[in-house]
């Protein structure tokens, strides 16, 4: 009874386990949308975060350089003011007042006549004084407003910025792409785990059908009489070893999946499955001998946005070499001004004002400050030199090291082929062995894990390869580009 009811248990648990497991595949089956690794491409192209962020930039880029198109048009601006005088402004004049004014005491003095205005003579806020010699002039409230208008007609360094501002489209433009290569890259990557996480689940589910199946043979013979105690704990031992790692595979799986919905941009509770397996992409493992020999960077991402950076850092130089260059701008305004005592609105007087002209502005002299900007432009452009060299040679080494890695895998896929297959043929002669008692279950254990190594061992050299492939591919940049080898953001 001792022995009995410890295997009537484990017995009943891999039971419950292996039909728990068929219930789960069947729903799987019924409920999770199988998509491709095409599917998941498009799906990502259209819902990624970073895709979605790069096409915004573009958007703002090209309203930017609108705005700046906008500066060659005139400016035209409503303009109103209103100003409250503190103290009037005194002005002297070198004679003699009293004699103008009527003479000695009689200056200043109100005579009861109106001025117009609604104030008397010599009385009131408005009357001008002439305190210590001077005299105050202007009045309490003044009032202005009309139109103004400004146009460049001759301007270098506007005109570079435009062109400045159409790099700047162009710059967002491969940063979308060089998005959009990067989520194809991760998606890829994210698409051969979960594959690869998948074939070690089925791995170990046989390792674990197999333990299951060792463990009866293993029990009749020991019930027989035929196997010792010590064959007997072992295949219990080997059975429960095995169901943490059918444990471990499957949340690896699943981890896998919210992985790929997380680059795919979807929502991670959505019920998604991947179609294939690990060793259908095995077909693709090969790769041009000569690739190597002759490595173009022509449509890497990376160098492009530099080459691009350099171009504006070339056209920054002229803008600030054109500063020395004089404007011609041409100024109109319209205004309409009122000045007086009170707030008495309706009995404002308005006087037009209006001008037409040219405004030239010739640099002379700033201290240094344009010439300085000269230099550090120059000096901007320069480390920008050392930085693409730089940036070529690491993608070079990156890009022989990816080729390193599938040519490696390429030579190790054979390899690990002929171990699965040898492996198995041990497994097969040492089950059989072990069932006609010739063998222990040591032999057999160690048989099955021989097997479990070199089935996960071809995989991973499939995975491997195609990740490296992935990366390479990423570096050679040649996703959206056209036959003519522009940008194109739609298709791949």
């Amino acid at each position: 009874m001792k022995i009995r009811l410890p295997r009537l248990l484990l017995v009943a648990g891999s039971a419950l386990m292996s039909i728990g497991a068929f219930a789960q595949e069947t729903d799987t089956t019924q409920t999770a949308t199988v998509i491709t690794l095409d599917d998941a491409l498009k799906i990502a192209l259209s819902e990624n975060a970073s895709v979605r962020v790069a096409d915004m930039e573009i958007e703002r880029t090209g309203y930017a350089r609108k705005g700046t198109y906008a500066s060659l048009f005139p400016q035209i601006d409503l303009t109103g003011s209103f100003q409250r005088t503190i103290k009037k402004q005194v002005m002297y004049m070198d004679m003699d007042m009293s004699s103008i004014m009527g003479g000695g005491d009689e200056a200043g003095a109100g005579d009861g006549t109106s001025d117009g205005t609604g104030s008397e003579a010599g009385s009131g806020e408005g009357a001008p004084s002439f305190g210590g010699g001077g005299i105050e002039v202007g009045r309490w409230n003044s009032y202005s407003g009309g139109v103004t208008a400004a146009m460049p007609i001759v301007n270098a360094q506007l005109w570079k910025s435009i062109k400045l501002s159409a790099k700047d489209v162009e710059l967002a433009v491969e940063k979308a792409r060089s998005s959009r290569l990067d989520m194809v890259t991760q998606v890829k990557q994210a698409y051969y785990g979960v594959l690869l996480a998948k074939e070690a689940l089925n791995v170990y589910k046989d390792v674990y059908d197999n333990a299951v199946r060792n463990f009866e043979q293993t029990r009749l013979r020991y019930n027989a009489q035929k196997a010792s105690e010590l064959d007997f704990t072992r295949a219990k031992a080997t059975v429960a070893s095995a169901i943490p790692n059918v444990y471990n595979a499957e949340s690896s799986v699943i981890l896998a999946l919210w992985q790929l919905k997380a680059v795919m941009g979807v929502d991670l509770d959505q019920n998604i499955d991947v179609a294939g397996t690990i060793g259908d992409y095995a077909s693709e493992m090969t790769y041009d001998q000569t690739l190597g020999e002759d490595i173009s960077l022509e449509y890497n991402t990376t160098m492009r946005q530099l080459a691009i950076q350099a171009e504006q850092l070339a056209m920054n130089i002229k803008i600030q070499k054109f500063a020395y260059i004089p404007t011609l701008s041409a100024n109109f305004a319209f205004l309409e001004t009122a000045m007086t005592n009170d707030f008495k609105f309706s009995n404002y007087r308005w006087t037009p004002y209006s001008y037409v002209g040219l405004s030239l502005n010739i640099p002379v002299f700033s201290g240094g400050k344009r010439l300085n900007a000269v230099r550090q432009a120059k000096v901007q452009a320069s480390q920008l030199g050392v930085q693409m060299d730089d940036t070529e040679r690491q993608l070079k080494i990156g890009i022989r090291q990816y080729l390193n890695t599938m040519e490696t895998q390429i030579k190790s896929f054979s390899a690990a082929e002929e171990a699965v297959n040898t492996a198995a043929k041990a497994y097969g002669i040492a089950e059989k062995s072990y069932n006609v008692g010739r063998s222990t279950i040591t032999e057999l254990n160690d048989a099955q894990l021989a097997l479990t190594q070199a089935r996960l061992g071809v995989s991973q050299t499939v995975y491997e390869f195609v990740v490296a492939k992935s990366n390479l591919e990423k570096i050679m940049g040649y996703d959206f580009i056209d036959d003519e080898g522009n940008t194109d953001l739609e298709n791949r």
